[in-house]
Formats: C-alpha cells, structure tokens, sequence
C-alpha cells in the first residue's frame, strides 16, 4: 500500500511540529515513513529559523514500531538479515538523527508508544505524554527478541536495569504517571492540553542559544560513561569555551539589567 504523505507538518513561529502519519494504522514506522523522516531531519540540520522540533503521532497513536503486516524478507536474504541491514541503513540512522539535530527535540506522546516507537520518544531531549498514553514493549514476550532502535540504551540510563529488565520481560503496559514516576519522561498533561503544553515547552526551549541542545546531550551522554574526576574536567574544558561566547556575555548582561537575555541564534 502506498503511503502518500506519511508525514505532517505545521509551523508556529520558530517551531516546528513534524507528526508521523498513517493514523489508520497507528502510525508504524513503515519503510515510507522512515525515508521520509530521515530525508526532512537531514534538511532540518541546515534551516536556521527552525528553534525547536515537535515530534508527535497523527490520530490516536504515537508510534507502535515495526510494520509487521509488510513483508519483512529480502530479495535473497532472511528476515533477520533483512532486518540487519535495514536497521544500520535506515532506521538506527534515525535515532541517531533525532539525537545530532543543532535544535531541542520535543516528543508529544499522544497514544500508544510501541515497539521501536518507544526508541523514538525517547530519542528527544524533553518527553511529555497524553494521560492515556502508555509505553509498551512486546519484543520479547510477543516475538522473542529485543528491543531496538536505542530502547534497551535509554531504558537502562533512564530507570535502571531492574526496571528496564521488567518492563521489557513482563509485557506490561507502562502507563504515562508510571512512566513518570519512574523518571523516564518529563511531564504527563491531560490529552486535550497535549498539543498546547508540547508547543509551550518547544518554545521555552527555542530560546536557549543555538549550541544548548548539542552541549547538554553531550554533557549526559559523557556523565554516563566516565568517573567523576573526569566528568568535572570535562565540564571545565567546556566552561573555557563557553564562557568565553556571546551568549554567555547576553546572559550576563540580561541579568545585571534584570531582564531575559536574547541569546544570539547563530
């Protein structure tokens, strides 16, 4: 089946909202999609009046992952050598784009997050979730392998090993007040709210200085795998830089006047 626009877009200032589109099948990450998907963050690398990104779900889901009505074989080859070979050149790429984009990433879950859908929420810098929305990871109780796109990686930075363990052998719905209780997502706001409270957060952060999603991923991500010692001389070398930018010179500034700073965009 074709999918002819299998994403949506809207724009609200220096925001944009990107939401993955086949409602009718609560949006898998079909082949289309996946192309598509990579093909508008590539161009967003290079598009400076966009601040911020929404990442969300057309219709009553987010994303359930796999589609698992496509034929999955390739010409030749088996499933999983199929899947392999899709998975390094395509959709592990887009995990990988969510995380590299020069602006924040917010993910409004709307509905269900299945599968690899999971890996995509979570890919974002801020999560934040619709009361009825819920994580949901069938791998191995339903199909006897492990989760992918990342999930296993932020699951055991995000909530632990125990938890990731359970959640990924007990096939049980994580609902969004648990997801939230368990740190892994920001915020959970009534369903109607969703779109407002995502777009507010979005614009909080589209006035951070250009750098700030790339330093603060970056920050993370090596706090996650060095000591201590070594973490404090990370932060050091990076203060020599910054401190030294202009936006840190506005942020000084705004506050000596007792105003927000404008940090510059470029």
């Amino acid at each position: 089946m074709t999918i002819e626009n299998p994403l949506l877009e809207e724009r609200h200032g220096d925001v944009l909202v990107i939401s993955l589109n086949i409602p009718e099948r609560l949006n898998p990450i079909a082949r289309e999609l996946q192309h598509a998907l990579r093909a508008r963050l590539a161009t967003l690398r290079e598009d400076r009046s966009v601040a911020a990104l929404v990442l969300t779900g057309a219709g009553r889901a987010f994303c359930v992952g796999a589609d698992l009505s496509s034929n999955m074989a390739g010409n030749g080859t088996s499933v999983g050598q199929a899947s392999y070979e899709a998975m390094e050149s395509l959709s592990n790429r887009i995990i990988e784009d969510l995380r590299t984009l020069p602006m924040p990433v917010v993910s409004a879950v709307n509905g269900p997050a299945a599968g690899a859908g999971v890996g995509i929420a979570l890919a974002a810098d801020v999560v934040v979730a619709a009361r009825s929305a819920y994580f949901y990871l069938p791998f191995m109780p339903k199909l006897g392998i492990v989760p992918d796109l990342g999930t296993t990686w932020f699951l055991e930075r995000f909530v632990g090993r125990a938890r990731a363990v359970g959640m990924t052998m007990l096939n049980e719905k994580l609902s969004a007040e648990q997801a939230l209780q368990w740190g892994l997502i920001w915020s959970v706001v009534d369903d109607a709210d969703l779109r407002t409270q995502a777009l507010a957060l979005a614009q909080r952060l589209a006035k951070l200085p250009a750098h700030a999603a790339r330093e603060v991923r970056a920050a993370y991500d090596s706090a996650g795998r060095v000591s201590l010692v070594e973490q404090m001389r990370y932060e050091a070398e990076r203060q020599r830089e910054l401190l030294d930018a202009p936006s840190f010179a506005e942020g000084v500034k705004a506050f000596r006047e007792k105003r927000d700073p404008i940090f510059p965009r470029n």
